[in-house]
């Protein structure tokens, strides 16, 4: 287990991201769900995260009625706030926010500290918990004053009123996630995508700054929406078809993961697990056959003449290299 920041808050090196069980792109029944949960469970895993915006709040109760059979101080759970989920008509679906879901309540972008608190009550209420132990400020990319000016301190409240463990925010870009490392007092931060085989963004300013400060970072995306899980041409990245350019480099890696006896899978989860700073990777994970995968590659010791030979092709720079 790993200490988020200066809090008291432990996670597993590898976790569960639960968006998939919000029916991300394509459904799974309840038991599929509870089976993967259940899956992860035996694996070891121990941190669960989710966020109200997942499925409409299906990835919420999914997980709850999953953890339930289980001691609550024997996990960590994490859940989001920023959209408010206010009941709608029903018509209709939710696929073009990626969740194959009936559309039954509408997304409120609500930074306010009275949202943050109405938020993260209805997320206590779905998962069937009296608490939650991290909340993170859920991509207030197009927010950022509010988030700054009322999100944030409301979660500090919380925090010091003893209602969440750990604070902190979580989003599909570095830029802003440095400033909270920076300019508040979060204890971790949830950045997606951008540190990975592919994109290495959040190298060059957060995770130094993460560092510096003594901030946790959870590293979701790490195979860039399944470009680094199985790189062929249908393959997605960052949720959209995967460009030639990036598709080919995918595949060149995956050669040379080849040669050494390893998958590039199994490399993807251990570039972004080295990192110090780092202290959880976040794979989003769908089935139990898939928990199990994952977790075997993240087992699997990758070879420094792996990245030796990644160095020589240009596939990844020299200063970047995580053996």
């Amino acid at each position: 287990m790993r200490r988020l920041g200066r809090s008291g808050v432990q996670v597993t090196p590898l976790g569960f991201g639960a968006a998939t069980l919000g029916n991300l792109f394509t459904p799974l029944d309840d038991e599929q769900a509870k089976e993967a949960v259940r899956a992860a469970w035996q694996r070891g895993i121990r941190y669960f995260d989710t966020a109200p915006h997942y499925g409409l709040g299906l990835s919420e109760r999914r997980l709850g009625a999953a953890l339930r059979q289980y001691d609550r101080a024997d996990y960590t759970v994490s859940t989001k706030v920023g959209r408010r989920l206010d009941p709608a008509d029903g018509t209709g679906d939710d696929l073009a926010s990626g969740f194959a879901v009936p559309a039954s309540h509408r997304r409120v972008w609500d930074f306010s500290a009275d949202g943050v608190r109405r938020t993260l009550e209805a997320s206590l209420a779905r998962l069937g918990l009296d608490r939650v132990d991290v909340v993170y400020l859920h991509d207030p990319d197009d927010h950022a004053e509010q988030a700054f000016r009322e999100g944030y301190p409301a979660l500090e409240k919380l925090r010091a009123e003893g209602v969440v463990g750990a604070i902190g925010a979580g989003m599909n870009q570095a830029g802003m996630l440095t400033r909270f490392v920076r300019d508040t007092d979060v204890d971790v931060v949830l950045c997606a995508g951008r540190y990975t085989l592919l994109d290495r963004s959040a190298g060059t300013e957060l995770l130094p700054a993460a560092a510096g400060r003594g901030v946790s970072v959870v590293l979701g995306g790490v195979f860039n929406s399944g470009l680094l899980a199985d790189p062929k041409p249908e393959s997605t990245y960052n949720y959209t078809r995967a460009p030639q350019e990036l598709l080919e480099r995918a595949l060149r890696m995956k050669a040379v993961a080849e040669r050494h006896g390893i998958t590039l899978r199994a490399a993807a989860l251990a570039f972004a697990a080295a990192h110090p700073a780092v202290a959880c990777v976040l794979p989003g994970l769908r089935s139990a056959p898939e928990v199990h995968d994952c977790a075997d590659q993240f087992a699997i010791p990758v070879p420094a003449q792996f990245w030796q030979e990644l160095r020589e092709s240009g596939l990844l720079p020299r200063e970047e290299d995580p053996s």
